[in-house]
């Protein structure tokens, strides 16, 4: 028999090799919210939601000042934040669009919004929200059918003053 990993099952947290600390917490902690857990004085930092032990792990153990990774190469595509209402992703949108931060892409997935952009060390990171299940995309046999469609931006940003 096939094993399948439990239902229950999460992506726990994301560990980050970063090339300035201080330049990736005034990105994660001081634009998009986290607080910081712990420091491992000037090499790591641990930030989180919430008060979790840590949701993104930021260190430069191996990068301490080093360039982005290519862009053409195997490595990490991008971390994903799940915001819990559509109306959380629209206030981090009007935040980025009053900070002037520069986004890569919006898209509406069917089953998600989502907003595109990159940190300060070009690790690509995607702000999105899950549409209710009943809501998803699906065919005419029930199968899941996503897509990357124009996100309506208009409707999204009326969201963070509704």
């Amino acid at each position: 028999m096939e094993y399948k990993v439990p239902a229950q099952t999460r992506i726990g947290h994301v560990h980050l090799k970063v090339s300035d600390i201080d330049k990736s917490l005034a990105f994660y902690r001081d634009l998009l919210g986290f607080e910081v857990i712990q420091r491992y004085g000037a090499q790591a930092v641990f930030i989180s939601a919430g008060g979790y032990h840590h949701h993104i792990g930021l260190n430069t153990w191996h990068s301490r000042n080093a360039p982005p990774a290519p862009q053409n190469a195997p490595g990490l595509y991008h971390t994903a934040i799940l915001y819990p209402t559509r109306k959380d992703l629209a206030i981090i949108l009007k935040r980025l669009i009053a900070a002037r931060y520069p986004l890569t892409g919006m898209s509406d997935h069917g089953v998600s919004e989502a907003i595109y952009l990159d940190d300060p060390d070009g690790n690509g990171v995607e702000l999105y929200w899950d549409k209710p299940k009943e809501q998803w995309p699906l065919d005419g046999a029930g199968n899941l059918q996503m897509v990357t469609a124009r996100l309506n931006v208009e409707s999204l940003l009326a969201e963070a003053t509704a």
